[in-house]
């Protein structure tokens, strides 16, 4: 047997002098329990906004500062903002460990519009100011070292995730606050300072911001009355304008292909409510809107150069950011030099044309942008530019001619609705051409056909097939123009589509029910470009 267990007979029983042996120190208590503040504020992330819970913790500890939560660099360098504005604001900073989590830590946080909420919520964890205040409030800024607060791009998109979280009072800064009140049911108050914001939790009042009434739509600087002749562009253009499809002008320089496109917007009507917000939202996000202003009732006019990137051109970049395919929602692209723009910029327009949208997936997450503008382009025929001019020769190969036109795809080609060859004007019908009719007259023209469009509920280029079918139905001869264009021309069904709902504008453009055989007719005519091209 053990001496183990000899001792253990001999023992039992007997009572166990504890004192003989040391006994562990008691556990410290905190000598401060922790506290914690919530405040509620957003990031950007593609055209929409998340919301985010920016959780402050200050307690026991050496003095140091942890932010998690899968902020950027503009978020990580919170703290030396936030601790000068604290300081210059007349407030203490904390000196112990503080921690802040900006929830949901697995989304990707981008900007410095969260310094506002991480500063009020320093302020009420160390007792500065009221907790409570801050139960259905959020905030949005970026702070000043001393103190002062800025507003930043993406506001009203800011603003609306804000109040779907379930805020329904917001501090900002003052010069964005008049488009953070564009959010319906969101209580908007204009801090100019952190301390503002901070009285503004013990009690004092902030002037509450309105939005700002949009400007009246202003008449269009360019008058189609000032394009001289062109009769069959003019035309085009007003086609364009009624039913929403894209158009590309073909001619030498000088023919007055950039006149036309400049006179587009014009013609157009005014944005509705709906289609204003999205724009707003869209320049918002991109840092093109002038602070203080109200929705934009203008569509957009964008013209980027050819040299532009595919980031640039349909969007990109990490974090994602819109492109001037989006910037143009419900405005006018113009691509002049259509030619000169990259094979790969071009067939990246090719989803996006058809489906009104742009989708870019990264690893963090997708991001979407509306992008649904009338695109008209414009380029030369030839690389020299003067082919089929009447007075200078072209000096370009058949060849180099060619390959010049190649580089627009047969798939561009066939998604842009009316392709138009623009000629040189002649001195006669440069200096005794009469004006042609004004924007205004035409303007008329185009709001009735729009109204026709409407009780479809849709613009013609955006009808789907079943009310294609409905409202296209065409008669024996138009069946049989159909037919050659499929079987001698070599239309796509895609083309075909497009050419029904072109002549249908320009039947609603005529008062007229039916698409006769004679709207197909210069429908169809409208594609003779792609046609020879191909041929």
């Amino acid at each position: 047997m053990s001496t183990s267990a000899e001792w253990l007979r001999a023992n039992a029983g007997a009572r166990v002098d504890l004192a003989r042996f040391p006994q562990p120190l008691p556990r410290p208590a905190p000598a401060e329990a922790p506290l914690l503040a919530r405040v509620r504020t957003a990031t950007l992330w593609g055209l929409e906004a998340l919301a985010v819970d920016c959780e402050v913790d200050v307690g026991p500890g050496l003095p140091g500062f942890v932010l998690v939560g899968l902020a950027d660099t503009a978020g990580k360098e919170a703290r030396e903002r936030v601790w000068p504005a604290l300081r210059n604001a007349g407030l203490a900073p904390p000196d112990r460990k503080v921690t802040v989590n900006l929830a949901p830590a697995g989304r990707r946080k981008e900007g410095a519009s969260a310094d506002l909420a991480l500063a009020l919520g320093l302020v009420a964890a160390t007792g500065q100011a009221p907790l409570a205040p801050l139960a259905q409030a959020a905030a949005l800024g970026e702070l000043a070292l001393d103190g002062r607060l800025r507003g930043t791009r993406g506001t009203l998109p800011l603003a609306e995730a804000c109040w779907r979280a379930g805020a329904r009072r917001l501090v900002c800064a003052a010069d964005v606050a008049p488009e953070a009140a564009l959010v319906s049911g969101l209580e908007v108050r204009a801090a100019a300072t952190l301390l503002e914001a901070v009285d503004w939790l013990r009690g004092e009042s902030l002037p509450r911001a309105a939005p700002v009434p949009s400007p009246p739509e202003s008449a269009a600087a360019d008058d189609l009355a000032d394009v001289k002749g062109q009769a069959i562009a003019r035309r085009a253009l007003e086609i364009a304008a009624a039913g929403d499809h894209h158009a590309l002008f073909v001619g030498p320089p000088g023919s007055g292909k950039s006149m036309l496109a400049r006179r587009l917007p014009g013609l157009l009507p005014a944005l509705e409510e709906s289609e204003a917000l999205v724009v707003t939202r869209l320049h918002s996000l991109a840092g093109l809107r002038q602070n203080g202003l109200g929705l934009l009732r203008t569509r957009p006019f964008r013209a980027p150069h050819h040299s532009i990137s595919r980031a640039g051109l349909v969007g990109g970049g990490s974090p994602p950011r819109p492109g001037e395919l989006s910037l143009a929602h419900a405005g006018v692209l113009f691509l002049d030099e259509f030619a000169e723009y990259s094979r790969h910029l071009l067939d990246a327009l090719r989803e996006p044309l058809e489906t009104g949208s742009v989708h870019l997936s990264r690893a963090s997450g997708m991001a979407r942008y509306p992008a649904r503008p009338l695109i008209v382009a414009a380029m030369n025929p030839c690389p020299c530019g003067w082919l089929g001019h009447t007075k200078r020769g072209c000096r370009c190969t058949p060849s180099s001619v060619a390959r010049y036109a190649a580089r627009v795809s047969g798939p561009v080609l066939d998604r842009i609705d009316l392709q138009i060859e623009v000629t040189a004007l002649s001195a006669a019908e440069l200096l005794h051409t009469e004006p042609g009719e004004s924007t205004a007259t035409v303007r008329e023209r185009v709001l009735a056909a729009r109204d026709r469009q409407r009780t479809r509920g849709a613009t013609n280029a955006r009808l789907g097939m079943a009310s294609l079918r409905a409202c296209c139905a065409l008669d024996a001869a138009g069946q049989k123009l159909v037919a050659d264009a499929v079987d001698r021309g070599g239309m796509s069904a895609r083309a075909v589509h497009r050419a029904l709902r072109v002549a249908r504008t320009i039947a609603d453009l005529a008062a007229e029910e039916r698409v006769s055989a004679l709207r197909l007719a210069e429908a169809l005519q409208y594609r003779a470009y792609e046609r020879r091209q191909s041929g």
